[in-house]
């Protein structure tokens, strides 16, 4: 995916530059090529020679240097690449880019550039979460810059926080993603997904839910993003990474999940019902932990839940719906029952006492029904896969 593609790197000064090298090493063994522009601060930690050898170009250091090929240098640094990354990008020269000072050359190579811009902030935890930092951030992110969250950790000052420079396999792994979003089939197209499962508290510690691990859901959301889609990730509790590039709204209930849901359900061209939603939650919830009663039996009363797949059905209007159907026992006709009852354009359906197809599993096994009768049946098959698959299908029915 990197292979031909010509990237201005920006390095600047902090003690994250030596993951900067390896970056460098990284995107030429992808096929990239790959030009340097230090900041003077950051060569008083690694000399612009060390990245010349690994890139195999001339580093780009000082405005006022001899231009060794370029003309007006900053400019046609900036013609040149296809999309730039910094990293590390330092507290500095986020307020810089923010507020448009062009006072060296990197500042004046973001400020010149019409070609994407990914920014990799690393900087001590305190300056991260400073006021400033986080307002030149937002700024940054309106004007079209794509930031990519810093890790979290122990940082290079002894202290632990949000701050690090994200190692340079995962820069890579963001970037390839932003490229597969600019370039993908699906471009244009706002898709809203719902994962994992929702919980209903019985009290302060308990709850009812369900066994879903969300994998599904994140896999069709991480698919879809790669392939272009506006995607917003609506995510029952889960210990699973959201994608890259992905709008991720949390929630805990049911109700909230369809309150998230409906919030954005007239702005989305289609909509995938991945969730596995608590159908029932208790009548009341204890304001307190209920202590072990003295009897066998403790007895909860349980309300049915709004039925969210049905009601978007019932609100559709150019929405294209998918919903999941997780059974049993009569996978089929349960799935086909399902698509005319909730009006959806489609359904996944799956045996979840089937091997491989069952909760907090990396595959699936899966039957794709539509509303004509057809079935079109999956082998098991990663839950990546099966993404790709849902994708295909939805694509091509919306645009028969």
């Amino acid at each position: 995916m990197l292979k031909g593609k010509k990237i201005v790197l920006g390095v600047t000064g902090g003690i994250a530059v030596y993951k900067a090298v390896d970056l460098v090493s990284k995107l030429r063994k992808e096929g990239a090529e790959v030009r340097v522009v230090m900041t003077e601060s950051a060569a008083k930690f690694v000399t612009p020679l060390t990245f010349k050898e690994i890139s195999g170009n001339a580093v780009a250091v000082s405005m006022w240097a001899e231009a060794q090929e370029f003309n007006v240098e900053h400019i046609a640094l900036a013609d040149w690449a296809d999309f730039m990354v910094v990293a590390p990008a330092t507290a500095n020269i986020l307020a810089k880019a923010a507020n448009g000072i062009a006072d060296d050359l990197l500042s004046t190579v973001l400020l010149a550039s019409k070609t994407p811009i990914i920014l990799c902030p690393a900087m001590n935890c305190q300056m991260y979460d400073n006021p400033i930092t986080q307002n030149n951030l937002k700024k940054l992110a309106d004007y079209g810059f794509i930031i990519m969250q810093p890790g979290t950790g122990r940082l290079a000052c002894g202290t632990s926080g949000k701050g690090r420079l994200p190692e340079p396999a995962e820069i890579i792994a963001f970037t390839k993603n932003f490229i597969a979003h600019k370039e993908g089939d699906l471009q244009g197209l706002k898709i809203l997904v719902t994962a994992a499962g929702t919980r209903e508290p019985i009290d302060p510690v308990r709850f009812v839910g369900n066994r879903s691990s969300g994998k599904m859901g994140y896999a069709v959301a991480q698919v879809a993003s790669e392939r272009g889609a506006d995607v917003v990730l609506v995510s029952g509790p889960s210990s699973l990474i959201p994608p890259a590039n992905v709008e991720v709204v949390n929630v805990e209930t049911t109700r909230e999940m369809m309150n998230a849901v409906l919030a954005k359900y007239d702005d989305m061209d289609i909509v995938i019902k991945a969730a596995a939603v608590a159908d029932y939650c208790p009548h009341e919830v204890a304001e307190q932990k209920i202590k072990k009663a003295t009897d066998d039996a403790l007895k909860i009363v349980l309300d049915k839940n709004p039925d969210i797949l049905k009601k978007l059905g019932e609100l559709k209007t150019k929405q294209f719906l998918v919903g999941f159907a997780a059974e049993t026992q009569n996978l089929l006709s349960n799935a086909a029952e399902k698509i005319k009852k909730k009006n959806l354009d489609m359904i996944v359906a799956n045996d979840v006492t089937v091997a491989g197809a069952g909760f907090n599993c990396d595959t699936n096994v899966v039957k794709f029904l539509f509303p004509n009768g057809e079935v079109k049946s999956l082998e098991k098959m990663s839950k990546l896969e099966v993404a790709q698959a849902l994708l295909n299908e939805v694509k091509a029915a919306r645009n028969k």
